[in-house]
């Protein structure tokens, strides 16, 4: 018997209840978690009653923890390993990885065993890993195996959180040594690409937000430059920062679409404009797509997760926490109890919090 917390039915508050595991099949671990971090998506799947889910759905997807027990032809982990659990793994059959592109792999793997409820419903666990939970049934590729020096509080963040901004400038539009950056919006994830873009050699890097704590924080984790967005057009401060050419990246961390018009704007000729922040249902984007597209040959692209390979990249990732390149401690502003998370979520981002992760 385990436990976990369980988004029952839309409109009801999610609760921690008792569950029960199916035995691993082949190709599939049982990892014992030990930390959950908190990130928007799992908000986001009560908010939107669902995300198109089937209920009841087990929440988490940002874990970490220990290889407990694995089924037959597992060969990657075994008993005893520290892993973190990767919510996107390259399945290796879909086009895109058949083409040999496996970053924008489309068919994610997941474990065929099951977690149920202790009446035996079958649980939907969020993002193929349901997190917020004593244990968990994952295919053998989303378990990766990571330094056990590496504190596991920090650990989880690269299962979603930290990989998703990072490897927005890493791997979806890789920002090039020497090159300027824009990031709209400075919470964990936004704060996140900052750091992935001082990692990839960017010169300059300039936070926009508007809330000065965050911002303060930004310069700290590798921004050059701070826009307060609430002081007047951060496009055109953005633009006068720049020399007028503007920025080579603008990364969009938020999930409404003036974030991503604003990037856009922001960008110099061929530029690049990227969303991270997950939008609300129903947004649209209001840009003119001859003056502020085409004429200056601006790119949008979109990022899943950082479009990560985590059996490359989240070791990367460890060793450069490990090696003082990022910092990892920065973004866990406090730690708390599995039986806690019910009610620490609908508060995700509020108070000066960056990750909140749950000790499980």
């Amino acid at each position: 018997m385990t436990r976990g917390v369980v988004y029952a039915e839309p409109g009801a508050a999610p609760a921690v209840e008792e569950l029960t595991l199916d035995p691993p099949g082949p190709r599939e671990v049982q990892v014992r978690l030990e930390a959950c971090g908190f990130c928007h998506s799992d908000l986001h799947v009560v908010e939107t009653g669902g995300w198109g889910m089937r209920f009841p759905i087990l929440l988490g997807h940002e874990g970490a923890g220990v290889v407990e027990e694995v089924g037959a032809e597992v060969t990657s982990v075994t008993p005893g390993d520290r892993v973190v659990v990767a919510w996107r793994a390259a399945c290796g059959e879909c086009a895109q990885c058949r083409r040999g592109d496996p970053r924008r792999c489309s068919s994610w793997l997941r474990a065929k065993r099951r977690l149920h409820r202790a009446g035996g419903d079958l649980l939907s666990p969020v993002l193929r890993t349901g997190c917020f939970a004593d244990r968990t049934i994952v295919h053998e590729a989303q378990a990766v195996a990571v330094p056990e020096e590496l504190p596991v509080e920090q650990a989880c963040l690269l299962a979603c959180g930290f990989s998703t901004g990072a490897g927005a400038a890493l791997w979806t539009t890789p920002v090039r040594d020497g090159s300027t950056v824009a990031v709209i919006g400075c919470g964990g994830v936004g704060l996140a690409v900052v750091q992935g873009a001082r990692l990839a050699g960017a010169e300059r890097i300039v936070a926009v937000d508007v809330a000065p704590e965050k911002l303060g924080l930004a310069t700290q984790l590798g921004a050059t430059d701070a826009v307060d967005g609430s002081a007047g057009d951060a496009v055109e401060r953005v633009r006068e920062l720049t020399g007028g050419a503007g920025v080579e990246f603008a990364f969009s961390a938020i999930g409404p679409a003036a974030g991503l018009a604003q990037a856009v704007r922001m960008c110099a000729y061929a530029g690049t404009a990227t969303l991270v922040g997950i939008p609300p249902p129903g947004e649209r984007l209001d840009v003119d797509l001859a003056t502020e597209l085409f004429d200056r040959k601006v790119a949008i692209a979109v990022t899943h997760g950082g479009d990560t390979l985590p059996h490359e990249d989240f070791p990367f990732l460890a060793r450069a926490a490990l090696a003082g390149k990022i910092d990892l401690a920065r973004f866990v502003t406090s730690t708390i109890s599995l039986e806690e998370v019910p009610a620490r979520l609908p508060r995700i981002g509020r108070d000066g919090e960056l990750r909140t992760v749950a000790l499980l």
